[in-house]
């Protein structure tokens, strides 16, 4: 094999080679973000069903919006959302805890996940009271993985 044959079949190699290693890092980063999201996604309930706004609040990242009940809402800040009278008028629906049902990872980078999820609503007996799908970003700013988006059809 002459000299230009062997430098391009080793290029060729090393490029074949380097893909698979990039590709293998970026599944493990991909791999890690959803989990760092999902994990975020956790905190985000448990502060919720603790009715926590400092806690609840803690969990996003900010600005912060929620696409609801036909209104856009935009927090700039922790301060902010903190204000949010959630835990006054939710419970008056008959609201007492929420879970996730389902959660799926649709569009995945090392610092932005979009997760299709499905909660729902249970009043203090544990009964369903409402089920909702819903589209969640969870975003990494700072080193810190909290929600920044949410989009559902519950009121």
């Amino acid at each position: 094999m002459n000299r230009t044959k062997k430098i391009v079949l080793i290029f060729i190699c090393s490029h074949i080679l380097a893909s698979g290693t990039l590709k293998a890092q970026s599944h493990d980063e991909d791999a890690q973000a959803i989990s760092s999201a999902m994990s975020a996604l956790d905190e985000f309930m448990a502060a919720f069903n603790s009715r926590n706004m400092e806690a609840w609040a803690a969990t996003l990242n900010y600005p912060h919006v929620r696409f609801a009940s036909g209104d856009v809402t935009v927090w700039e800040n922790a301060e902010e959302f903190k204000r949010e009278a959630t835990f006054e008028r939710l419970p008056r629906t008959g609201w007492d805890h929420s879970h996730w049902l389902e959660r799926e990872a649709i569009l995945v980078s090392p610092g932005k996940i979009h997760i299709n999820t499905v909660f729902q609503r249970f009043n203090d007996k544990n009964e369903p009271i409402g089920t909702y799908e819903s589209l969640y970003i969870v975003t990494q700013v700072a080193g810190h993985w909290g929600t920044q988006a949410r989009s559902s059809l519950a009121p």
